[in-house]
């Protein structure tokens, strides 16, 4: 669960991102998971969903690293968290995501998938229409 105030916005990494309303600190904590707010989902759930939700859930959700049988879904803005090579956030920590360096308001944070990840990072294709124009 993000810890500081944020806001989605467009992305220019990926659709939506998550910005920081007010300027972050490195060694700052931004993230923490949060097992009452945060979803488990069993792994069979997901190998047998509808198409539709199997592919909401491998895009929001992470593996719960106590408990491989399940995944985690984040019931904030922390699952729109998009990829970087030089995130600004560090999650070395799996249960803490802590500022690399200073951050002013307004910036998109990120992460490095291969914290939450087990294998090989696989980017899916953008999910959200952002800036697009609803039909008629």
């Amino acid at each position: 669960m993000m810890t500081v105030r944020c806001y989605l916005a467009p992305s220019d990494i990926e659709g939506l991102g998550v910005f920081c309303h007010d300027d972050i600190k490195q060694g700052q904590v931004v993230w923490r998971a949060e097992p009452v707010l945060d979803v488990r989902i069993p792994v069979s759930f997901v190998e047998a969903a509808e198409p539709h939700v199997r592919e909401f859930l491998e895009r929001y959700t992470y593996p719960d690293w106590n408990d491989l049988s399940q995944v985690v879904l984040e019931s904030d803005e922390g699952r729109f968290m998009n990829h970087a090579d030089e995130p600004n956030l560090d999650f070395s920590d799996p249960a803490v995501g802590v500022a690399r360096r200073d951050i002013p308001a307004g910036t998109e944070f990120t992460c490095h998938y291969s914290s939450f990840t087990l294998g090989e990072i696989t980017m899916q294709p953008p999910r959200h229409r952002v800036n697009a124009v609803a039909a008629a």
